[in-house]
């Protein structure tokens, strides 16, 4: 039976300014794609059964440089939208809202097209994705279903997964250009591995990044 692996996508310019990043169109930067390449290693040698990816640029192109180029897109997939809020770090949002925490307070409305989402809005596009790939993570011969997407968003799912609410994704950080795996124990869905990456094929002789691996 596969697992359930998820890809956060490589560095951008707004990761590294911390700037909250959803629908705005941002490439990776050249660290991101080193990034996304050293993906492939942590892949290597797993089969896979379905890949899909957000359709973000970002995403699309870290799942093409960790070896998946046919990657298919799924729009659920998407980064938390972070409506008026976008391109805004939280630093600048804590000093008109010095309490603000995005699990707990949401966001404001955005431009047109953009109001925004809270926690339950995200979590009930993680469910459509979750029911979508559910009969091939049910497979006893299916591989594993990837799934290239943005960190928020991975959080959530994660926590629905798991079987808790939208906001209970709070608890698991999550870096650029890293894989986690959900697998299952006894039926249940696990956490088998989390935030788990390597150094980018630019920097060799780095040791690996710190992972957690667990066996529940």
């Amino acid at each position: 039976m596969g697992e359930l692996v998820l890809v956060r996508h490589g560095e951008t310019e707004w990761t590294v300014s911390r700037q909250h990043t959803s629908y705005t169109d941002l490439p990776l930067t050249s660290h991101g794609e080193d990034q996304a390449r050293s993906v492939a290693r942590l892949l290597a040698g797993r089969p896979t059964a379905l890949v899909l990816t957000s359709p973000l640029r970002r995403a699309q192109r870290t799942a093409e440089l960790a070896g998946m180029p046919r990657a298919e897109i799924e729009p659920d997939l998407l980064e938390w939208d972070y409506g008026g809020y976008e391109g805004i770090t939280t630093a600048q949002i804590h000093r008109t809202r010095p309490d603000w925490n995005l699990w707990t307070d949401g966001i404001i409305p955005g431009p047109p097209g953009h109001p925004g989402e809270q926690p339950e809005d995200v979590g009930a596009r993680a469910d459509r994705v979750l029911s979508r790939i559910g009969p091939l993570l049910g497979d006893p011969a299916g591989g594993d279903v990837v799934l290239v997407s943005h960190g928020h968003f991975l959080r959530v799912l994660t926590a629905r997964r798991l079987g808790l609410p939208p906001t209970a994704g709070s608890l698991f950080s999550l870096d650029t250009a890293t894989v986690s795996r959900l697998g299952t124990e006894h039926g249940r869905p696990v956490i088998v591995e989390w935030n788990s990456g390597q150094p980018s094929v630019a920097d060799p002789s780095l040791p690996e990044v710190s992972a957690i691996t667990a066996a529940f």
